[in-house]
């Protein structure tokens, strides 16, 4: 497979205001509250009691940043000791553990989102540290798949965009990139068939080695006022994820297919540039707040969507299999012999251990016709006993089975 362009890092600025424009002033706010009104809203110069806070919140941030190098330089000797003994540098049991460690020990008054916020980002530092990653995800860069990757992995790590799930799959086996990013489910859509597929095809060949979810939000995105908007540009799967705000927001606009909502914003903006006050007016595009930011597109509204609760659900591959953690997930597929009651037979195993089948979907298995690979996710790990155990009864009543990986379970939506 030919080498997919490589998108440029997000850096922190970009990242940070993906995660915080619904905080930000609205448009023209400053304007309305007239001339004269500073940042304080022409309140009065804070006085000695604010100083002396301010003085203490710098000498704790000095303490902060000495703990901080404190730690980085035990990284390195750990980045280190794992070059030498092959040791993957990404461990997700350990990041399980770390953030369970820290959110316990959190008593506020900064909420558990915001300290993960903070540690992931510290982690991504380490990475960096210890040995370079580079994360492959379903490109181009603002996608989705690519907000997933920001937020899972940090800013400090190396993004590859790629144009299709199978390459993510490929470019992970072949060595080209150290973790691939894939989505699996949506709380809407279901099963996102092509990981599926790409899994038969790269079987046992990949891991799958960590969860990742995400809230999914669709912004409006355009260089023109909103009033001017003509002619939205986006996914079709995404203008149908917004169907009722655009109908009744922009009955008259007219809704161009594209092949993502990153490459709509792409020709939104360049339409836009190409010819503001003639053809290019009025052009838009519904897309990622992330996608704005690296393309240069405003964001006209946030969170567009008519379903505010759509999760999408991304699994992370490896060529190495994840450890256990103590709260761990294992996926796999297998297909059954045409015979009555077959996968009956081999639901009644977990049911009989008490293990709970979390998902299961299935898909055509490329053999024969009216043959099918299904595919479940259970709660557990491969290597816990009891669960070992029902898989070797489970193999026995399968034709195949292939555990795709165990992993810590996402107890989080990012």
């Amino acid at each position: 497979m030919a080498r997919a362009k490589r998108s440029s890092k997000p850096g922190a600025s970009s990242t940070t205001r993906t995660g915080t424009r619904a905080d930000r002033e609205p448009r023209g706010a400053a304007a309305a509250r007239g001339p004269g009104a500073g940042a304080s809203g022409g309140s009065p110069a804070p006085g000695p009691a604010l100083d002396s806070l301010r003085t203490r919140i710098d000498r704790l941030d000095e303490r902060i940043i000495l703990l901080l190098n404190q730690r980085s330089k035990l990284v390195v000797k750990i980045g280190a000791a794992k070059r030498a003994s092959g040791t993957p540098i990404y461990a997700p049991h350990r990041e399980a553990e770390v953030l369970q460690r820290v959110l316990t020990a959190n008593r506020g008054p900064l909420k558990d989102r915001a300290i993960e916020g903070i540690y992931r980002e510290l982690m991504s530092g380490s990475f960096a540290l210890e040995q370079p990653l580079r994360i492959g995800y379903l490109g181009p860069a603002g996608s989705h798949s690519h907000v997933a990757a920001v937020r899972h992995f940090g800013t400090s790590v190396e993004f590859d965009d790629l144009h299709q799930i199978a390459g993510v799959f490929t470019e992970v086996q072949r060595g080209h990139v150290d973790y691939g990013l894939a989505p699996i489910e949506n709380s809407i859509g279901g099963s996102i068939v092509e990981t599926m597929d790409a899994f038969r095809s790269c079987a046992g060949e990949v891991h799958v080695c960590a969860e990742v979810q995400i809230e999914v939000h669709h912004a409006l995105l355009a260089n023109c006022a909103p009033a001017e908007v003509r002619r939205i540009h986006s996914k079709p799967e995404v203008f149908a994820q917004c169907r009722t705000w655009l109908a009744t927001q922009y009955p008259k606009a007219e809704l161009v297919p594209a092949a993502s909502s990153s490459r709509a914003v792409i020709t939104a903006r360049d339409e836009h540039d190409a010819d503001p006050a003639g053809a290019g007016r009025g052009a838009a595009a519904v897309g990622t707040a992330l996608a704005g930011d690296l393309y240069g597109m405003n964001v006209l509204f946030e969170r567009i969507e008519d379903n505010p609760n759509n999760i999408t659900r991304f699994f992370v591959i490896s060529r190495h299999p994840a450890k256990r953690s103590g709260a761990d997930k294992t996926s796999m597929m297998f297909t059954t012999p045409n015979t009555p009651g077959a996968l009956v037979s081999v639901l009644a195993v977990f049911q009989r251990a008490g293990i709970n089948l979390t998902h299961i979907d299935k898909r055509p298995s490329g053999r024969s016709n009216w043959q099918y690979t299904f595919f479940i996710d259970a709660e557990g790990h491969g290597e816990d006993p009891f669960f070992a155990a029902a898989l070797a009864q489970v193999k026995g009543l399968c034709q195949d089975l292939t555990v795709l990986g165990s992993y810590p379970r996402s107890k989080r939506i990012l």
